[in-house]
């Protein structure tokens, strides 16, 4: 096939979030001319987002460069840019290897006491041990239960019975194991650990290193990525309505050309293409699915949608006038004596949402941030919370952290939260494996369509996010690497010869 004419095909791009401006940027070195990417919104990053809270810099979405470490695009390219610390560059950092966990420290119980490390440590052991093994049924044919919130409750309990404590100690144990399921919810992006289907869970891989923030804003590499494309390639502001496929569509500008894709804008503007990279957030595809693509999706991809989880985990910023956790402390836990793992109790979601809080970071270093902490909340607690006003969140933290350090008089002076289930265009936070679900899923999402290669006009319409990646969904870097797999694949398409790909064929 003539590379000439894979340089004027016309591609569009929808979301200018990180996999769409990775495709963007790796086909406009490849040469291609004719790319716009539609937002529907009227910022570029997508839920890499940062603002400012106070005198301060926070981020409302992506927090981390998750394993910063040679295999990390997202870290090669920050270091590129010249956007991190000599902490985070340090090869001292990038060869740690924390699996993706934060240190276990600081747990304040709901009774006001501080507990000690000799209760902490051998639980948190014993809770990174048993969520280890669950990564391992993904090497086994058989899972012994759907989900790994199962798997995890029935070892606590063997556990539990072995246990030679005092039943006050007994049960600070199981409350600790409690906050560290809320934990993993946040990790996971998902209400309850028992909607993550066990068997597929140990295809998520962590890269090393210690994660690693943006002392200028995560915003800062979008902004250098943007810099690299042409000013004009992003439309703002311009939601879609439907991308329309396997048709033949004329060109307003050169009516003798004809497009097998059309992306119908919702504001009445139609944009004909050859290609189209699909890389909105699986939170919206599962929404509109049915009325995105037309004609539409076939049923393996639509189940695979379905099946796929798509959760929420929002932050809780607040900043105080005085710091009243330790210097070096990073994170504080907070531990709610009367619950346990193995009673299976629904809460009263709008009484107790602030339950589901496993905890407060610390942000580092206060010479940049002051005395602010970020609270995490996953699930159906985090969805209710976004219905609430500043006021009121801002009083039922005052009073939990209160409760939990005994201390009256704690007040924070300000507060933030983020609100990503209420997003239109995202509709919740990051991607999981669910219940019921594998990496064959992903593999279906992924799949271009139409799904016959041997079609006359392949590759109309590609799927790229972070929840198209294998072992890296949930992330920036798996976002980053789903859109460059994309542009990858159209670069090969149009630089491979017919005989490369008659003689690849007759392989397989």
């Amino acid at each position: 096939m003539d590379k000439l004419q894979g340089i004027d095909s016309h591609i569009v791009i929808i979301g200018c979030g990180m996999s769409g401006i990775g495709a963007a940027l790796k086909l406009t070195k490849e040469g291609f001319k004719n790319i716009k990417i539609i937002e529907a919104t009227g910022r570029s990053g997508g839920r890499i987002k940062t603002t400012t809270f106070g005198n301060v810099i926070v981020e409302i979405g992506a927090n981390w460069i998750h394993g910063p470490s040679k295999a990390n695009p997202v870290f090669q390219l920050a270091c590129e840019h010249g956007l991190l610390d000599s902490q985070a560059m340090s090869e001292e950092n990038q060869a740690l290897d924390v699996e993706g966990h934060p240190s276990f420290q600081s747990f304040y119980s709901s009774s006001g006491n501080k507990l000690t490390p000799e209760l902490t440590k051998s639980v948190s052991q014993l809770f990174l041990t048993l969520l280890g093994k669950s990564k391992e049924f993904i090497l086994t044919e058989k899972e012994p239960y759907p989900s790994v919130g199962e798997f995890l409750k029935k070892e606590i309990a063997k556990h539990a019975v072995e246990w030679k404590d005092d039943a006050e100690t007994k049960k600070l144990k199981l409350a600790l194991l409690t906050m560290m399921l809320k934990l993993e919810c946040c990790f996971s992006g998902t209400h309850s650990m028992d909607l993550v289907g066990l068997g597929a869970f140990g295809g998520y891989k962590t890269l090393p290193g210690l994660d690693c923030t943006f002392p200028g804003g995560y915003e800062g590499l979008i902004d250098a990525m943007m810099k690299g494309l042409p000013e004009s390639i992003v439309s703002y502001n311009n939601p879609v309505k439907c991308v329309h496929w396997n048709w033949s569509f004329r060109g307003a500008n050169s009516p003798e050309q004809t497009f097998p894709v059309m992306v119908e804008c919702e504001n009445g503007e139609t944009v004909p293409a050859n290609h189209v990279i699909v890389t909105v957030p699986l939170g919206y595809l599962k929404e509109h699915y049915e009325t995105l693509i037309n004609p539409s999706l076939p049923l393996s991809k639509v189940h695979s949608i379905q099946r796929m989880g798509f959760g929420t985990n929002n932050k809780i910023f607040l900043e105080f006038e005085e710091p009243f956790w330790e210097p070096d402390c990073e994170v504080i836990n907070l531990i709610w004596e009367d619950e346990t793992p193995l009673a299976d109790v629904k809460p009263d979601v709008n009484q107790f949402w602030m339950k589901k809080i496993f905890g407060f970071t610390v942000l580092h270093p206060p010479e940049r941030y002051g005395h602010v902490l970020c609270g995490w909340i996953a699930g159906h607690e985090s969805e209710y919370m976004e219905t609430l006003s500043d006021t009121e969140v801002k009083n039922s933290m005052t009073e939990v952290i209160r409760k939990f350090t005994g201390n009256p008089s704690i007040t924070p002076k300000r507060i933030l939260q983020s609100k990503w289930h209420s997003d239109p265009y995202t509709k919740g936070s990051y991607s999981y494996v669910a219940v019921g679900c594998s990496g064959s899923d992903i593999e279906n999402i992924v799949q271009p369509l139409p799904l016959q290669e041997t079609d006359t006009k392949p590759l109309q319409v590609l799927f790229a996010g972070e929840a198209t990646h294998q072992s890296f969904y949930s992330t920036t870097h798996g976002a980053l690497l789903s859109g460059w797999r994309e542009a990858d694949r159209l670069i090969t398409h149009y630089t491979q010869s017919p005989l490369i790909s008659q003689n690849f064929s007759s392989k397989l």
